[in-house]
């Protein structure tokens, strides 16, 4: 059972809390928070093994007397893991996902949604409002259905249609408003307002805000089992580990804010010894609060017009929810707040995809980007421990991700059936498309380091990928078949790069053969000329990306011919 009031932020009131109160009482201020007695030690301290594997093993500092009520499904407590290829790609080895995409219903509004029923249910409220981009509605939708509640979600026409249907089969009533969100939400508060009913507030909602907390605590617990590196071990005099960096995707600042509220209380509990800084990313297209801090303003101007695809951080309005983010942020573990274009998104979707093997939302690629971002502007150092919410999976697939070589097409025409179906098909499928296809030789003694170029070449289909683990190893295979291409690492044993490169400039065929070095070795002047004039390109480990190695590639194919 939880202890907790509601607190006003404007005067400090303190009042007993009830979903249908939207202001305090004794200043008519919207802005309330739960605020609980950290003293008194609470779960603190206490084993975790016989708790429940979901955001409830928290219900201790959650708005709720009876959680019990309502029919979990096991919401929270998502994986936390290391993204080891793409970490390896920014040169960041302490680089984590917290995989919000394991929630019910596909993102971390189940959190939000579930939290706010067991609040309704508690207090035998049956019937409410939301407004929604797309992945709070279905969220609600799916609680609301469990409960046996009915909703009225506003979604405004921008949402793409197969969220919408998602949140009709559930049996929610769907208001399409053709405009804009902030447009949508207005109007969602009236209808609420004339009829008496709960209404979701987003950030101003106690519920709702308390329920983006448990990121936090999941994060810190599981964070403190997972076997850090030596270089990232600190002394730790707490019981949890907090990450030096937290990044999430914003468009009305409730996740940011619940989870900084969350990583505060356990600071003032003593379970963590630090608070992350948070970055807080946004499409460029809809960016009121990128732009007020770097400004340094404390008000956004707000953005009326939305030109992003990202319809899920449309909020063009952030209002207060700003300020408070920016003090907050400031006082505790700073940041940043900044935006990305769609494309460093969708780009950031698909880079995701192809070396992590996540299909993500694009708006979790908004959060990618800025970490992208970040790391190449060096906010984000190679050292930090960094944790990035990975907020839902995509849906749908955006045509725009895929280019022209996504598939390959054949038909049973083209060849005759052997007597053997399967070598027969296989050999077809080898000759698709040959001419277009380009030889390419890895050479890094480093198996991770080998597969990620390769992984990352191959998803462009558009080349033939072999490895090799040493310079002898590759003498003999470019004897067998020479190679269009040669990404070739400088630091290995027995034959280093250098050697290597001596050795194949000095015989044909190899000697004119395009070669990129890919290295972690910072040269020294002589070695440096060395290279000069026997390679096409150097590119430096952990500080180049897909797009910069596939055009190097592209180019010094260009000028073998």
């Amino acid at each position: 059972m939880s202890s907790f009031v509601a607190k006003c932020l404007d005067c400090d009131a303190h009042t007993p809390y009830h979903p249908l109160t939207n202001a305090c009482p004794e200043c008519g201020s919207e802005w309330m928070e739960a605020c609980y007695d950290l003293d008194t030690g609470i779960f603190w301290g206490s084993t975790f093994a016989d708790r429940p594997a979901s955001l409830w093993r928290y219900s201790e500092l959650l708005p709720l007397q009876n959680p019990s009520l309502y029919p979990t499904i096991g919401e929270g407590w998502t994986p936390l893991f290391p993204a080891h290829q793409l970490g390896m790609l920014l040169g960041l080895p302490n680089l984590y996902i917290k995989d919000e995409r394991q929630n019910p219903t596909g993102s971390f509004k189940d959190r939000q949604a579930a939290v706010t029923v067991a609040a309704l249910l508690e207090h035998n409220i049956n019937e409410a409002v939301i407004c929604s981009t797309g992945n709070v509605a279905i969220a609600f939708s799916a609680a609301f259905a469990r409960a046996g509640l009915k909703l009225w979600a506003f979604i405004t026409s921008l949402v793409p249609p197969d969220k919408m249907r998602e949140v009709a089969i559930y049996g929610s009533q769907v208001i399409k408003v053709t405009g804009t969100y902030d447009q949508a939400k207005k109007l969602a508060a009236q209808f609420s307002l004339e009829r008496g009913l709960f209404l979701d507030r987003g950030v101003r909602s106690i519920t709702a805000l308390e329920s983006m907390k448990t990121i936090a605590f999941e994060i810190a617990e599981q964070l403190a089992k997972l076997q850090l590196p030596s270089n990232a071990e600190t002394k730790k005099t707490s019981t949890w580990s907090s990450p030096d960096w937290y990044i999430q995707a914003v468009s009305g600042a409730i996740g940011p804010l619940g989870v900084l509220k969350g990583f505060q209380e356990m600071h003032a509990a003593g379970l963590v010894d630090k608070i992350p800084a948070l970055a807080c990313i946004q499409s460029a297209g809809c960016a009121p609060m990128a732009k007020a801090w770097e400004a340094d303003l404390d008000v956004a101007d707000p953005v009326l017009s939305p030109k992003t695809h990202i319809t899920t951080l449309t909020t063009g309005d952030p209002g207060r929810a700003y300020t408070l983010l920016r003090q907050r942020m400031l006082e505790t573990g700073g940041g940043t707040i900044d935006s990305v274009s769609d494309e460093d998104a969708f780009r950031a979707l698909g880079l995701v995809a192809k070396v992590e093997g996540l299909s993500i939302e694009p708006a979790a690629a908004v959060a990618f980007a800025g970490l992208i971002k970040l790391v190449r502007q060096g906010v984000i150092h190679p050292d930090d421990v960094v944790v990035i919410n990975c907020s839902g999976h995509t849906m749908p697939v955006e045509s725009r991700l895929l280019g022209p070589a996504w598939s390959k097409d054949i038909s049973v025409d083209d060849f005759e059936f052997p007597t053997h179906p399967r070598e027969g098909i296989v050999a077809a499928l080898t000759q698709i498309d040959q001419t277009q296809m380009r030889n390419v030789l890895v050479i890094d003694d480093q198996a991770d380091a080998r597969r990620l170029i390769r992984r990352l070449l191959e998803a462009q289909g558009t080349f033939l990928v072999a490895e090799a683990e040493s310079g002898p190893i590759a003498l003999q295979l470019v004897k067998q078949s020479v190679p269009d291409l040669i990404i070739l690492d400088l630091m290995m044993p027995e034959m280093d790069g250098f050697a290597l490169l001596d050795r194949l400039r000095a015989q044909m065929p190899t000697h004119d053969i395009p070669i990129v070095v890919v290295t972690a070795k910072e040269l020294t002047s002589v070695e440096w000329k060395r290279l000069d004039g026997h390679i096409e390109q150097l590119m430096t480990k952990g500080d180049f990306f897909v797009e910069e190695l596939i055009e190097e590639i592209e180019e010094a194919l260009r000028q073998e011919h």
